[in-house]
């Protein structure tokens, strides 16, 4: 079992909900986030600038499936076409947990 996690902003709702769909996701959950970046973050086009909340979705998936690779395929090939800093961002973490069976 996989946890993904993927955040985005909220103007890219209908797109990565048509890409979980379109992937074979059987179940997913969101909400509402407030993105933020502190000064000296590395991590270049999570949130556009310091001190600025920004209106996010944070998308929870836990799944065995494997439509994992087709799901960051699909959002990679959706960043490459995007002419704005925003991305859709995606990790996935392994699940021990027992209590799917």
């Amino acid at each position: 079992m996989k946890l993904l996690l993927i955040t985005a902003v909220e103007e890219f709702e209908a797109e990565v909900i048509d890409i979980l769909k379109h992937s074979g996701v059987k179940a997913f959950s969101y909400q509402s986030v407030k993105g933020f970046k502190s000064n000296g973050n590395n991590i270049d086009n999570w949130f556009p600038s310091e001190y600025l909340s920004v209106d996010s979705l944070l998308f929870t998936i836990f799944s065995d499936c494997n439509c994992i690779d087709d799901i960051y395929k699909s959002i990679n090939e959706f960043n490459k076409k995007q002419e704005t800093v925003s991305q859709i961002h995606i990790v996935t973490i392994n699940s021990e947990d027992e209590n799917f069976k």
